[in-house]
């Protein structure tokens, strides 16, 4: 990345240097704690919690209930699960990890199909590196033009909505706002389908045995969203399908299934934890799992599906359970993502 400097025709000689224009491309994934640790789990989950994209109950309501009683017991069970998959090598958790050795390859994919005009980077919506730092810094580095991608196959006004509006609200605070574009979501993209059957394909084949049914583990939402318009249940149930079609699999192969129910209402069902054990009682011994909702492997991914819903379906019977990996940097990923970009700069390279 080169920062080289401009200089502006009839501008005076004490005018402040420009950098040579760029164009910015900012990925986005959901966020993760600095530590495990009660202090930085309680400062996560509050931010988390109190975005009201997430959690849309009024505030006079919910945040007596949230910092009073969630705040003092959650942080620290969430904190031991954290712990249980912290990269403890770099002291990170391990979306970070992932989610930055995936802008390091689609940093060298735009750099080299579009040179130094471009300039990579990532933010988290929760947590560091924050929205607002990173833009800051993409404004301070020449970018006139910003394409934000928000990490999120399947739109949910709690992932990819609230990604945007931490988006806008940072560009509120620039002098010199660039240009904008937001990502839609990729759900039913051909390579992103391709790259989630491949990674089945490849799991299949390492197995000695072929499971009797793939589960398609989504994070789930609130039914009530469904109904208020949100989009993402319908969204989830379609790339189930596609992913099913590439296989060329029939209908009784592959379910739809939700996880992470939290707090009192009726969330999307069937809840995964449940329905994997009806599968073992059923007589459906050996489950693969895969979830085509994360970008990258995470806290709902590495601990409560390898932890809770595989404990869930041993003990209701089960014999074999398998976890296919999030796409996490796979190339087929990479290529799927770039592709995506690719589509979203049109007109600006």
């Amino acid at each position: 990345m080169t920062n080289e400097f401009r200089a502006l025709p009839h501008a005076p000689a004490d005018h402040p240097a420009v950098r040579q224009p760029k164009i910015g491309i900012l990925f986005a994934n959901l966020g993760t704690p600095d530590g495990y640790s009660y202090w930085p789990m309680r400062r996560y989950l509050s931010e988390f919690l109190s975005d009201k994209r997430v959690i849309d109950y009024p505030a006079w309501k919910w945040q007596p209930i949230l910092q009073l009683i969630i705040l003092t017991k959650r942080p620290k069970a969430k904190g031991r699960d954290y712990q249980s998959i912290w990269n403890h090598e770099r002291n990170e958790s391990p979306m970070l990890t992932i989610t930055r050795q995936q802008t390091e390859k689609l940093r060298a994919a735009a750099v080299a199909e579009w040179g130094d005009r471009v300039m990579v980077d990532f933010c988290m919506r929760y947590g560091n590196p924050s929205t607002e730092s990173v833009v800051q810094k993409m404004v301070a580095e020449g970018c006139e033009k910003i394409l934000f991608f928000p990490l999120y196959p399947q739109y949910a006004g709690a992932t990819v909505a609230t990604a945007n509006d931490q988006f806008f609200r940072a560009l509120m605070k620039e002098k010199r706002q660039p240009a904008a574009r937001t990502v839609a979501e990729y759900f039913d993209h051909p390579l992103y389908i391709d790259a989630l059957a491949g990674s089945v394909t490849r799991a299949y084949a390492a197995l000695d045995h072929r499971p009797d049914v793939l589960v398609a583990s989504y994070h789930g939402m609130p039914k009530r969203y469904l109904m208020e318009g949100d989009p993402y249940h319908c969204q989830c149930q379609k790339t189930t399908r596609l992913l099913r079609e590439r296989l060329g699999w029939d209908k009784a192969a592959i379910d739809t299934t939700f996880q992470s129910v939290f707090g009192p209402e009726e969330w999307l069902k069937p809840y995964t934890v449940k329905h994997v054990a009806e599968l073992a009682r059923a007589g459906k011994k050996k489950i693969a799992v895969i979830s085509p909702a994360f970008a990258a492997d995470c806290i709902e991914t590495l601990e409560e599906i390898q932890g809770e819903i595989r404990e869930e379906f041993m003990h209701a019977g089960g014999e074999s359970f398998t976890y296919i990996p999030c796409l996490n940097d796979e190339d087929a990923h990479i290529a799927a993502l770039t592709a995506v970009v690719r589509q979203n700069l049109a007109g600006w390279v």
